[in-house]
């Protein structure tokens, strides 16, 4: 019994650290979201204001997923820094444009981390991986429709508003 203490992570150290490095990105999407719900907030906007507060919430969510999969695995999972949040952002059209930007990266990530499974012949984390992949499509789709929304109406005279009261079919759907 005592021997089995001692046993190391089932984790190889190269995916541990590519696992702990996208706990760091998930934190960092937290709060870039947050920041962005805020900053829609001060514009007055509250409907995106609160679908990044829910975005926000849903990184936090995920990197705590990350973290524990390390920790159960027997992995050392690191708690993250966070910095260089902006606080303030060009525009109501660019707040998105940077979110599907950031939501590319993030799949992109995952691809790059599902290779590294397969190729170190790691399935167990390979299989774990797949639930964040199938959720990028998601988080990307929701991104694309909110910015095709930009295209049709205009941010010009109330488009604004007027955006943001229409993304709420595409951003609360199915809650």
């Amino acid at each position: 019994m005592k021997d089995l203490l001692k046993l190391k992570s089932s984790l190889a150290e190269e995916i541990e650290n590519i696992l702990n490095a996208q706990v760091k990105i998930e934190a960092h999407s937290s709060a870039l979201y947050l920041a962005m719900s805020a900053w829609c907030d001060d514009q007055g906007l509250d409907n995106a204001s609160r679908f990044f507060a829910k975005q926000s919430d849903e990184e936090r969510e995920h990197m705590l997923k990350l973290f524990n999969y390390i920790s159960n695995r027997g992995g050392r999972a690191i708690s993250p820094e966070v910095t260089n949040i902006p606080v303030d952002f060009e525009s109501f059209r660019g707040v998105f444009e940077q979110t599907l930007e950031q939501e590319m990266f993030v799949t992109e990530q995952f691809n790059n981390m599902a290779d590294k499974c397969m190729k170190a012949k790691d399935y167990v984390t390979f299989n774990f991986l797949q639930w964040f992949l199938a959720e990028q499509v998601e988080e990307e789709y929701v991104a694309r429709r909110i910015l095709e929304i930009f295209d049709v109406i205009g941010e010009e005279g109330t488009g604004r508003w007027e955006i943001d009261r229409h993304l709420v079919k595409v951003a609360f759907d199915g809650e």
